[in-house]
């Protein structure tokens, strides 16, 4: 593995993101990485996904939209899917230990794992709308499942930045926990769920899916928008305005 850390510690799976230079922002190979580490381990009996350095996850690398190369950035778009599927698929709950900044598709990683715990320090939030994208995998839909419509909406449309005690307010989030208690307070929901029946885990978590499945239909559809629009103005825009730390200017609507 190149851009994931695998530790099995027993019956816990641990999955750290492993590219703090940037930001442990995935691409494709880190989505593949993550699906054949889930396949290759159906045997744990919880999993864990934190990150590397001081961030969870910045979502989608912007440098290969800022490339605009249609197969590469489709194949980020369908993967980010994919990894979600077999999130959600897993037979065993999975922990997000949001150890810092979870944005954009980061935080729509955090919103597709079963429960999260937040370091202190987090924070969460959407970036699309900003960076020429749109949430789609998450952010506009079953997040609202987490927080309500309007507020989704509100994290969705605005891009703000969130404390992680402000997501606990909103059900974002399960725990909030000081900085250096995160790994311990992850371990210890870890051994409360292995005294569970692995069995029945695994019927009340595919039970639990109920929304995630009634909202993926609306998740492919979107996402064939966003494939639609890779190469668009605003994306690259977007994506070129971030890369160059500067405000983006997007163009008129209607522009092509």
């Amino acid at each position: 593995m190149e851009d994931i850390l695998v530790d099995r510690r027993g019956e816990v799976l641990w999955i750290t993101l492993n590219r703090p230079e940037r930001l442990n922002s995935y691409g494709r190979q880190t989505v593949d990485e993550i699906i054949l580490t889930l396949r290759e381990n159906m045997d744990a009996r919880v999993g864990v996904i934190t990150g590397s350095g001081r961030a969870f996850c910045a979502g989608g690398y912007l440098g290969n939209l800022a490339e605009a190369d249609f197969w590469n950035v489709r194949s980020m778009f369908v993967g980010s899917l994919e990894l979600f599927d077999a999130l959600r698929n897993a037979p065993f709950p999975i922990i997000a230990a949001v150890n810092g900044g979870a944005f954009g598709g980061g935080n729509e990683l955090v919103v597709m794992c079963d429960l999260a715990i937040a370091a202190e320090s987090a924070q969460l939030g959407q970036t699309g709308v900003k960076v020429g994208s749109a949430p789609v995998l998450g952010g506009t839909n079953l997040l609202a499942m987490n927080i309500g419509e309007k507020r989704a909406k509100e994290v969705s449309f605005l891009c703000r930045k969130y404390s992680a005690q402000e997501a606990y307010d909103l059900g974002w989030v399960n725990k909030v926990v000081p900085d250096d208690e995160l790994h311990d307070e992850v371990e210890i929901w870890c051994q409360e769920i292995i005294q569970m029946s692995a069995r029945y885990l695994e019927v009340a978590k595919a039970s639990s899916n109920v929304m995630y499945h009634q909202m993926r239909d609306n998740m492919v559809n979107s996402l064939g928008a966003l494939i639609q629009a890779i190469g668009s103005p605003d994306m690259l825009e977007g994506a070129n305005a971030f890369m160059e730390k500067r405000k983006p200017e997007f163009p008129p609507r209607g522009t092509r």
